[in-house]
């Protein structure tokens, strides 16, 4: 029976939300979140304006500034937005960029033939995220400005006087009222910066931080081969870079790629400049070109037999360095974020440019030829051996029809959305998380020592260690060709291991599996690194847990008087269940770091650096940092 004291549903009741409310309203629609990663966005969207205009040829110096009041400033030397009187609105064309969504210069196609802003709402909904903006702009010997507090203009657009050269400049503060911080990661900034610098050619990208007075610049004659060089810096390469540039149909399709001596692949595709982290048909094009090429290669050159299956997709991606970018004049993103490309004549411009280049440069060089077909020839066979191995650690779609790790005590309920996975080391600590968790979503699965370093083996190898087959019939998502991030049992795994060096060493080779082998876990946010406390403080009866030194000497002082009892804490075993129930188990009290993909170039870098074969880059970053090291065990 319905009430009658339901609520009313009329005419009355449809809100309309005028100007840039909307984007105040419901801002993760419009930029991805309101945490570091939004606030990074805002930062893009301004910047992918310069950028258009350096792509059309009008701009070839960026400057990104950082200031020490956490404003931003943006500066090229491009044509300079319009200021001129809007015929539809009656407004100056610069305002009503900043102020009404949809609104642009990119829709038609007459002032950009290529653009990474398409859909008119970038600088708009910056704007509506700022406290406030200011805008200059040098245009036909004059600079013009206009300032807009919470998206709304002060004041009409001035005429400031004379003005040498053109461009615009841009400086924001992000409202902190809808921003959740304003604390700008110089690292994530720069690597995209860097990137946009790989692919324009002869574009200079100088970026600024006043907060510790650091300054970069940016520029590559190579373009993307420069970008493929970069990637593989402390790599073993097998052969020089293989480069193709072509214009298909209005399409500019431009690869690079190389092969190391490794075994994990770093391909990223780029349209537009955007870095399209979900790929795309730009991806599918170049990945169905490569594996079509390499085969025909094989069999040509005979290293490759008549009665031998064809290559698969995964046997010439081994090892395998490549850039993929294609500029284009209309691009169908999945989203305002941009992570898909959709344009299917993309997928067949690309195959054809690639499979053509290089088929051409196989029959060049015909060294590396083989010892690229040499590669892939043994990454097909180790799969062959390893599909077996593979076979025998996939979950099944019934559970009972396979038996899950021994040292896993699971947890009783079913549903994978309320479960949690506490991978910890040694047989002590799982002792301890066994009887201190909550069991009935709760589950601990403790590893002996340090799993394999997957860096250095192929997944053949990987699969004969028992450690790693127990972690990966634990989760029941299998694993390469077989993983299926649906079949995951456990929606929150936790990684939880000693605040020693060996505890940070595991920690580092758990996270080097997870982005090797399984990085929609890390995409989708279901992996974590749990944060015991370094130590315990017991003063006039009372105990307080702190996670560093800088919190274990600010409690302290606070005691200053009073008798004080430190317990440092090196590993989870010197914890009773109780104390690790109460400091990293219980969901109220503890203190979780998400592991998070907002850059997976450095990501793939940083892994590769560290946990790699190559070793002198390695030994620079330890004695650059050394320093800079706490808690080391001596």
């Amino acid at each position: 029976m319905v009430s009658e004291a339901k609520a009313s549903y009329t005419a009355q009741d449809i809100q309309v939300l005028e100007g840039l409310e909307a984007v105040r309203r419901r801002p993760g629609m419009y930029v991805g979140s309101t945490d570091a990663r939004g606030l990074h966005h805002l930062v893009f969207e301004v910047v992918d304006n310069s950028i258009d205009e350096a792509l059309a040829g009008y701009c070839d110096h960026i400057v990104i500034t950082i200031h020490a009041d956490s404003t931003v400033t943006v500066e090229d030397n491009g044509r300079g937005i319009p200021v001129d009187i809007h015929k539809q609105t009656g407004k100056s064309a610069l305002e009503v960029v900043h102020t009404v969504l949809h609104a642009g210069g990119k829709f038609g196609g007459g002032s950009y033939k290529v653009a990474s802003g398409l859909h008119g709402v970038g600088v708009s909904a910056v704007n509506a995220l700022s406290q406030w903006l200011e805008v200059r702009v040098r245009r036909d010997g004059r600079l013009y400005s206009q300032r807009y507090e919470h998206g709304v203009p002060t004041a009409p657009v001035k005429e400031m006087g004379k003005a040498d050269g053109s461009g615009t400049t841009t400086t924001f503060l992000p409202d902190e009222s809808i921003m959740k911080t304003l604390d700008y990661h110089y690292d994530t900034l720069a690597q995209r910066f860097r990137e946009m610098a790989f692919l324009t050619r002869g574009l200079t990208i100088t970026f600024r931080d006043e907060r510790d007075v650091t300054e970069n610049s940016y520029y590559f004659e190579g373009g993307v081969t420069s970008f493929v060089r970069y990637l593989n810096r402390n790599r073993k390469v097998l052969h020089p870079t293989f480069h193709v540039e072509k214009q298909v149909n209005g399409t500019v399709v431009e690869a690079a790629l190389q092969y190391t001596d490794g075994y994990a692949e770093s391909t990223y595709a780029f349209a537009n400049n955007i870095n399209t982290v979900d790929g795309g048909t730009h991806l599918t094009g170049f990945r169905s070109a490569l594996t079509r090429t390499l085969n025909d290669q094989a069999r040509k050159s005979g290293q490759l037999k008549e009665n031998e299956a064809n290559l698969s997709g995964e046997d010439v991606r081994e090892g395998l360095t490549a850039i993929v970018s294609v500029k284009l004049t209309d691009p169908q993103f999945e989203s305002q974020t941009k992570a898909k490309l959709g344009n299917a004549e993309v997928k067949n411009q690309v195959e054809s440019v690639v499979a053509e280049g290089l088929a051409a440069w196989l029959e060049e060089h015909s060294r590396e030829a083989k010892s690229v077909v040499e590669k892939v020839l043994t990454a097909s066979r180790a799969r062959e051996a390893a599909r077996h191995a593979r076979d025998l650690v996939i979950r099944k779609s019934a559970l009972e029809t396979m038996t899950l790790p021994g040292k896993l005590a699971d947890c009783s309920e079913t549903d994978p959305g309320k479960c949690e996975l506490y991978i910890v080391e040694g047989d002590s600590a799982g002792g301890s998380a066994k009887q201190g968790r909550d069991r009935r979503f709760q589950a601990v699965l403790p590893l002996r020592g340090k799993i394999m370093n997957v860096e250095k083996s192929r997944l053949d190898k990987m699969l004969g260690s028992k450690e790693i087959r127990a972690l990966i019939t634990a989760l029941g998502t299998g694993v390469g060709n077989s993983f299926d991030v649906t079949n995951l049992r456990y929606h929150r795994i936790l990684i939880m291991t000693d605040a020693d060096v060996d505890g940070a060493h595991i920690r580092t080779l758990l996270l080097t599996f997870f982005f090797r082998y399984m990085e929609p876990l890390i995409a989708n946010g279901h992996l974590f690194i749990a944060q015991p406390p370094l130590y315990r403080i017991m003063s006039d009866g009372k105990t307080s847990w702190v996670y560093s030194e800088a919190e274990r000497d600010t409690a302290v002082s606070t005691l200053k008087g009073k008798k004080v009892a430190l317990q440092r804490y090196k590993g989870l075993g010197e914890m009773n269940p109780e104390q690790l129930w109460e400091t990293t188990l219980n969901p109220e009290n503890r203190t979780l770091l998400q592991v998070t993909l907002e850059d997976a170039v450095t990501a793939d870098g940083t892994f590769d650096m560290l946990m790699g074969s190559t070793v002198p880059p390695r030994k620079r970053f330890i004695q650059t940092n050394a320093r800079n090291v706490k808690n080391l065990d001596i």
